[in-house]
């Protein structure tokens, strides 16, 4: 009986702490922000360049530099939390995290249920192939197997514009993974012949692998994207903070220097 009364007495204390950590939810969080110096960025820690996990664990990347930059002029530290890419609204919505910076691509679906700093930077949804797969053109997938990241915004691209793409690919119904990463492992494998992903990561990921010539990007006519941080659309004051600290960035040489670090000119005014 003693033992059932401490097992019970540990099982209450963890939920009271539990309850204790819990944030509570409110429609501006920039006063909790400010009072606790802390913002919490939700990500996929595997999407390079933007935010990723080098060889030793570190966290690394163009969204997390820039992040740390902007908040760094508010004296705030951002938490960076990874989550399910497919969650990412629930998690934002459920106040776990209090911004999704991710190459996070502004679309009207997802302006339905958050809100959105300035643009900053500019990307495409392209097609990845192996080389000697001799896929040259989105045409050339008719009959093959593509994959696409599940809830991603090449994911919204293939159904939004059938014609384009999905049409073409085997059974019309694309491969969905959780992570890009795990794309290019079957892709490398030949369990699929493309890859729909962000020119952003695509570039980087071919650059760095130990023949870049083994693959092909070819470039397609779905429209340009932007990324923008997504926020609840109650925060309104939390989204000035972030688009002033962009033009801060870009007029002291701070965004241009992330830009040059990572990929080059691609910043949008």
């Amino acid at each position: 009986m003693k033992k059932r009364i401490v097992a019970l007495l540990v099982l209450v204390l963890a939920v009271v702490s539990a309850a204790g950590c819990a944030r509570t939810v409110v429609k501006n969080s920039w006063p909790r922000i400010q009072q606790t110096k802390k913002v919490v960025i939700g990500l996929d820690d595997s999407f390079v360049p933007m935010g990723f996990r080098q060889k030793d664990g570190t966290l690394s990347g163009y969204d997390i530099d820039l992040a740390k930059a902007v908040f760094k002029l508010y004296g705030i530290t951002p938490s960076f939390q990874t989550i399910d890419w497919s969650m990412k609204e629930t998690e934002l919505r459920n106040q776990t995290i209090d911004l999704i910076w991710n190459g996070y691509t502004v679309t009207p679906e997802r302006a339905k249920q958050v809100g959105f700093s300035k643009a900053y930077l500019l990307n495409h949804q392209v097609l990845v192939t192996k080389a000697n797969a001799n896929i040259k053109s989105f045409a050339d997938m008719k009959g093959k197997t593509l994959g696409v990241q599940t809830s991603s915004s090449g994911a919204a691209d293939l159904d939004g514009e059938p014609k384009k793409l999905k049409n073409l690919i085997a059974k019309q119904t694309p491969v969905l993974y959780d992570t890009f990463d795990d794309a290019f492992l079957d892709l490398n494998a030949g369990r699929i012949q493309g890859i729909l992903i962000d020119q952003v990561y695509a570039d980087y990921y071919v650059k760095h692998q130990s023949d870049p010539s083994a693959y092909r990007v070819v470039a397609g006519d779905f429209p340009p994207e932007d990324f923008a941080v997504g926020l609840r659309k109650t925060d309104t004051t939390l989204q000035a903070k972030i688009n002033d600290g962009l033009k801060v960035l870009a007029k002291n040489g701070t965004l241009e220097k992330i830009n040059e670090k990572w990929f080059g000119e691609k910043s949008v005014d």
